[in-house]
């Protein structure tokens, strides 16, 4: 196999438009961005030849300008107040940039790597040992031998969530297709994110997360488990076999479940097999009700508990339990993290199994020279030994216009090999290829 290590790299900043100067502000975190403040969000676009055409480094950076004008925080660094509680200095010390040549073309590539979340292409980016010059930030741009282009980022968890950071790249293509920057907002304060509203939430200790002891003064979460990350792919047709394979008698129910439902109950059920210790209890993040115009961690974490054998369950029954029968914990969570002024160190991915559902199409609403990604990954770094598994849009079928699902999992190394088998043999779900 060809090496697969980009052979050129250089690193650049970028800051807001316009300086702060004197005028510097703090950035207040809520109580859901200190939760989660172990955790990043990795996504990964790839482009080909036709979409990166002409454009230049100097291109690609020169959006983020005006773009951080409206959202200065993400240019600015943790500082840690005297009560111990991290905020964001708005001092304008940017985002970070990195820009790479690979010897490989994009085919070759996705030959040898598929659309794996491969180091090489995402920069390999935590929070600290020095807090007040870490960039909550980077971004890495990769050129390949044929003239396609990968865009990676490596978003703290801190700032907001996977749709924060999705939608951040969305507006940077758009004032770069020539659309006008969203207008500054000068905002000194974070307004806390409100739990959201539920008759069915857990009033006792939290169950979806778990105390962490860090990398040393890294914000990361120590984990002794070797853990592998694997994106799965499920066409349309397949999403039908297994509605209609599961659902036999029952419509009502095929019409009332997601497809992020379907897949959640499918890989908790296989994964259950596999361990010695099935996983009774699982997690799930979903989206809150939010707005997409500013950064913000609108999570609702919810926990599901199965009185039954999982590894022999029904996955249709697996799916009611996960759509019906959550019970929401942002109350406890935000209780505990406020009880300690952010001070103390909780995993949330991986603490329990967790799935993550981030269905939602705006993914791919971002375009270069016109023309959407080719593909789209997304991870979670900082993840607990109990992994996490991402449902995402996946590729369009160019016949129908149907979009299939992408499955990404970060498990325990020795747990995928198991689940590509298990997928692979009993429902006929491969690694994605191109």
């Amino acid at each position: 196999m060809e090496q697969t290590q980009p052979p050129t790299s250089k690193i650049s900043t970028v800051v807001p438009a316009t300086p702060r100067g004197d005028e510097q502000t703090e950035w207040q975190l809520s109580s859901m961005d200190l939760l989660l403040k172990l955790h990043y969000i990795r996504a990964l676009y790839f482009f080909d030849n036709h979409a990166a055409q002409r454009l230049s480094i100097y291109d690609l950076k020169k959006p983020m300008f005006p773009l951080l004008d409206h959202v200065t925080h993400l240019s600015g660094r943790i500082r840690i107040s005297e009560s111990g509680r991290p905020f964001i200095k708005c001092n304008d010390a940017g985002v970070r940039i990195a820009e790479s040549h690979s010897h490989l073309t994009l085919r070759e590539w996705f030959h040898q790597n598929g659309s794996s979340l491969h180091h090489v292409l995402l920069p390999d980016h935590v929070l600290g040992p020095d807090l007040g010059f870490s960039p909550l930030v980077f971004l890495k741009f990769t050129w390949f031998k044929c003239g396609g282009l990968s865009v990676g980022l490596s978003w703290s968890h801190v700032l907001g969530d996977a749709f924060s950071a999705f939608n951040f790249i969305t507006k940077w293509s758009r004032i770069l297709a020539g659309h006008a920057p969203p207008k500054t907002l000068h905002v000194t304060h974070h307004r806390p994110t409100p739990s959201p509203p539920h008759n069915n939430g857990n009033h006792g200790n939290p169950i979806s997360v778990k105390m962490a002891t860090t990398v040393e003064d890294l914000w990361l979460a120590t984990n002794d488990t070797k853990m592998l990350t694997h994106t799965f792919h499920v066409t349309p047709n397949q999403l039908d076999h297994l509605v209609t394979s599961m659902f036999t008698s029952d419509q009502n129910q095929a019409n009332d479940t997601s497809y992020f439902e379907i897949l959640s109950a499918l890989v908790w059920k296989h994964v259950a097999r596999i361990r010695d210790s099935e996983p009774k209890i699982v997690t799930v993040l979903t989206r809150g009700g939010g707005s997409d115009d500013f950064p913000s961690n609108d999570v609702v974490i919810s926990v599901v508990g199965a009185d039954v054998a999982v590894g022999k369950s029904d996955v249709a029954d697996l799916a009611k339990l996960i759509g019906e029968v959550k019970r929401v914990e942002n109350g406890v969570v935000e209780k505990l993290v406020e009880e300690k002024e952010g001070k103390e160190n909780l995993v949330v991915y991986g603490a329990r199994l967790t799935f993550v559902d981030l269905e939602e199409d705006g993914i791919y609403e971002v375009v270069l020279n016109g023309e959407k990604p080719v593909v789209v990954n997304c991870g979670v770094g900082g993840v607990g030994e109990d992994g996490v598994v991402l449902v995402l849009p996946g590729l369009q079928d160019e016949e129908n216009g149907r979009s299939g699902r992408m499955v990404t999992v970060t498990l325990p190394e020795k747990e995928v090999e198991q689940l590509k088998e298990k997928l692979r043999e009993e429902c006929g779900i491969h690694s994605l290829a191109f």
